[in-house]
């Protein structure tokens, strides 16, 4: 009896027909997007493709999680439009390979895991100032080129513009409610394309924005002086670059952790990021970094491996070798629609139930990091500036948790009994708390519920320890933890004091 061999779309927990389908919808909405920051940086929007290329294969190779998808980003690009008008194509192409170098580094050195300090209202404000970045980058298609200038739509073509987007949305939102069989972004842009095609509607196009098509990226060495002057001038623009492409990474990786209850690996995703921008230098890429609404795409199309963001990556190639025609007569309203959708689906909407209920101090960071995204584009001066405001009213909180009692012992020696830790914005209340003259000959401090933490409490110890002697009266330190009283041994012959 002859047995029939039938396909199944899934081997070894890989769902092909999710990662197919993702992996084309990613490069659907990736190329206009890859297209207009080259534009934006005023280069070459080839570079723009081959950089949505080199980033998206070698970090889904290399990267430290499936699902992530990586491309030419705006985040990193933007901050180079400086040095590309004062300076060029190839210092811009130095650049990207030493942010390379530089991210390897922080990968090699193991440094990726700081990402995990980042508290909850800074990855708040980030992913809802991300959101309306992602979301008013969309609108501003709605303008068109007219003698050299940017103009919004009027009359027809825009309220065309504004129901083909509209379509496009609905069909993203109401296609799953069918069937998840095909992922719904890649079918609203299929069906608003070809109902522009057959009903020969005329609208705003690919094509409009720039030419796809383009040969294999080839090798080359930037052509710039190997000096210490050409450093000075690339090497601020690289930590700038480097450091606003592994914090856009290594949210978006700790983004995807929670997203899909998993834990991915911070210094590989850092490694390749570097090695993906390296590559990008030599063959002529623009660079780049993780990318989060293609990365939610991705997500929300089922995918859940690497492949999805390598079949990304080579579709990107395979549309940049043969099929540039094609995609250039896709309708902008479709790719548009999509990611706005995006942009909605990436607003963290549970902020405003939780608003009323979050600490003051929290819903002020979750604002402040938000306001700086979309209003200064730089992500990793908010992210910095969040973590400093966290920082601040984590150690004003607990330095006013600082609590001490004292007493009289049977021989009649003060102790006194710290509570709380004994850190750099505790030690005015620590030191205030002593009576330094009415005090017997014998004080103990006690810190069975303390700890020293930094150098500003051994400061602020030394000078409780050298006022008492300064009056001839003897202090001694009881109950201190291994930790503290390293720190204190350490000191010898700075700080003088005996520890029972």
């Amino acid at each position: 009896m002859a047995h029939r061999l039938i396909f199944k779309p899934s081997f070894r927990g890989i769902h092909f027909r999710n990662e197919l389908f993702a992996g084309f919808t990613v490069a659907m909405t990736m190329i206009p997007e890859s297209l207009s920051f080259a534009i934006l940086a005023g280069i070459s929007p080839i570079i723009g493709l081959y950089a949505a290329f080199i980033m998206g294969i070698v970090t889904a190779i290399l990267g430290g999680r499936p699902g992530m998808v990586s491309g030419g980003a705006g985040a990193t690009i933007v901050v180079l439009i400086a040095l590309i008008s004062t300076h060029g194509i190839d210092y811009l192409l130095a650049t990207v390979i030493l942010a390379g170098v530089l991210q390897i580094s922080v990968g090699l050195f193991k440094l990726g895991k700081f990402i995990r300090l980042i508290p909850q209202p800074v990855m708040y404000g980030f992913l809802n100032g991300l959101a309306v970045i992602i979301f008013m980058a969309q609108v501003e298609q709605f303008k068109v080129m007219i003698n050299g200038q940017f103009t919004w739509l009027t009359g027809s073509p825009l309220y065309l513009m504004i129901g083909l987007t509209l379509l496009t949305a609905s069909i993203v939102y109401l296609f799953p409610k069918l069937t998840r069989f095909i992922p719904s972004s890649l079918v609203a842009i299929i069906v608003v394309s070809l109902g522009v095609y057959f009903f020969d509607i005329d609208t705003k196009k690919v094509i409009d924005i720039a030419a796809v098509s383009g040969g294999l990226p080839t090798f080359r060495i930037p052509a710039i002086p190997f000096n210490l002057e050409t450093l000075t001038i690339v090497f601020p623009y690289a930590v700038i670059m480097a450091s606003v492409g592994l914090i856009e990474s290594l949210l978006t990786l700790n983004m995807v952790d929670e997203l899909t209850q998993s834990k991915g690996k911070p210094n590989k995703e850092s490694i390749a990021q570097g090695v993906a921008n390296m590559l990008n230098g030599f063959f002529g890429g623009m660079g780049g970094c993780a990318m989060v609404a293609q990365t939610l795409v991705n997500l929300n199309a089922g995918a859940k491996t690497r492949l999805s963001a390598i079949i990304g990556a080579l579709s990107i190639l395979v549309i940049i070798l043969f099929g540039g025609p094609i995609i250039e007569q896709i309708p902008m309203a479709a790719l548009v629609g999509v990611m706005m959708m995006v942009a909605l689906g990436t607003f963290q909407w549970v902020t405003f139930r939780l608003i009323n209920k979050m600490p003051k101090s929290d819903i002020m960071v979750g604002i402040t990091v938000a306001l700086i995204t979309i209003f200064i584009h730089n992500l990793a001066l908010a992210v910095l500036v969040g973590v400093l405001i966290s920082a601040l009213v984590f150690a004003w909180d607990h330095a006013k948790r600082l609590r001490i009692d004292s007493s009289i012992n049977q021989e009649g020696h003060k102790i006194y009994q710290i509570h709380g830790p004994l850190f750099f914005g505790s030690c005015q209340a620590f030191t205030d708390n002593f009576n330094y003259a009415n005090d017997p000959e014998v004080i103990y401090i006690d810190f069975r519920s303390s700890k020293i933490i930094d150098m500003s409490a051994l400061e602020a110890l030394k000078k409780v320890i050298d006022h008492y002697a300064q009056i001839n009266k003897h202090v001694i330190l009881i109950h201190l933890d291994p930790q503290s009283s390293t720190l204190i041994h350490n000191t010898k012959g700075y700080i003088d004091v005996e520890i029972n």
